[in-house]
């Protein structure tokens, strides 16, 4: 808590009580049973955490990038994999109340900011990830509508979600052909893939998502044509602060768990605790969390404050949070031994919801690119 307001502190207790009391104890089913867990999500939307950083006047929280970090982390100690959908979903809403009209503000956010409905954002397709601008999905303008024809990747949500952030090409090659149009579930010639199996992440379901001739009013097109790709890319700004700091609640709470165990795992005759190796080795943990977050928390800062130097910032905090609080999970997971292991210890879900924070959102060697670039320009 330090550095926050007593404001922002209270939004912290609100979200760790509800993770502990919410999240925590379903974590390892939803897990197992791969459970979508709407219900949860729709009580979390009822204090407030639906659409976070939306503006009130379309039932938004209107709170700060700051204080949206400390709620993501904090809710993430509970179960990462949800929160993390959450943070995707609180990332489409954004994208929708600063981009679209009001007529989109107000049919959309709503509901979606209450969570009696949920979204999903689609940029990656099977052929272009870290190279999004390259994205084939094409939108052919006739009249007053668009025909969608292609296919994304990797959609959090996808198939059980109800309204889709599409980016797509309306124009040439390159990131300036793009534009973003909004899809509702239902649209004829929308369907969706196989549910994927995955590592992680498994209370959110990913699959494919098609578009076959699909017809899309022009009315749901966000901005103006050729638009999309600067729009995905503020979106992903702060989605890349939203996933590091679900990263920082992985490694708080594997910290927790690693030094409860060395207190209570005896070996050798005395307890874990007593080591001077992990020790230390606890004390590099605690000191690289802190460290992470001190940077998300600036990135987060910088973002709201809309600074030059934010989305380089966000770059850097998403490496390097997503990286250091990995090796954080996985070092308590050593810790714990054999133990570590086995699914009836959190921890070992930890490590694996965490991992592909280092994947999506962009790739964390984008994110050296993005840090480079910048450097070597100015």
């Amino acid at each position: 808590s330090a550095g926050l307001t007593e404001e922002q502190k209270e939004f912290q207790k609100v979200a760790l009580d509800f993770a502990a009391k919410e999240m925590a104890p379903h974590m390892a089913e939803w897990d197992e049973k791969e459970i979508f867990p709407v219900e949860t999500m729709r009580k979390a939307a009822q204090l407030g955490f639906g659409g976070i950083y939306v503006k009130p006047d379309v039932g938004g929280s209107g709170l700060s990038r700051l204080d949206t970090s400390v709620i993501f982390e904090a809710l993430s100690t509970g179960c990462t994999s949800t929160t993390a959908y959450m943070s995707i979903h609180n990332m489409c809403v954004w994208m929708i109340d600063t981009f679209g009209n009001e007529e989109q503000r107000r049919r959309f956010c709503p509901s979606l900011c209450s969570m009696e409905k949920f979204a999903s954002y689609c940029l990656t397709e099977p052929g272009s990830g870290s190279d999004a601008a390259s994205l084939l999905t094409s939108a052919q303008r006739k009249g007053d509508t668009y025909v969608l024809n292609g296919s994304k990747a990797f959609i959090s949500g996808g198939g059980d979600t109800d309204v889709y952030v599409v980016m797509c090409r309306t124009g040439g090659p390159g990131p300036k052909g793009i534009s973003c149009l909004v899809l509702e579930k239902g649209t004829p010639g929308l369907s969706f893939g196989k549910k994927e199996k995955k590592v992680g992440w498994n209370s959110q379901p990913t699959r494919a998502v098609i578009f076959e001739d699909c017809v899309v009013p022009v009315g749901s097109r966000l901005g103006a044509e050729g638009q999309g790709f600067s729009i995905a890319m503020k979106g992903l700004n702060g989605g890349r602060i939203n996933i590091a700091s679900c990263s920082l609640g992985a490694a708080h709470a594997s910290v927790l768990l690693a030094q409860e165990h060395l207190t209570v795992r005896k070996q050798f005759g005395e307890p874990l605790a007593n080591n001077q190796y992990l020790q230390f080795r606890l004390a590099e943990m605690a000191t690289r969390l802190v460290a992470a977050r001190l940077m998300v928390r600036n990135a987060a800062r910088a973002l709201q404050e809309g600074r030059e130097d934010a989305a380089v910032l966000c770059s850097m905090a998403k490496l390097f949070a997503t990286d250091e609080c990995f090796a954080i999970c996985n070092q308590a997971l050593q810790m714990h031994g054999g133990y570590g292991y086995l699914k009836d210890y959190a921890v070992q879900q930890f490590v694996r919801d965490i991992r592909v924070h280092q994947i999506l959102e962009g790739t964390n060697e984008v994110m050296r690119m993005i840090v480079a670039r910048n450097l070597l320009q100015g």
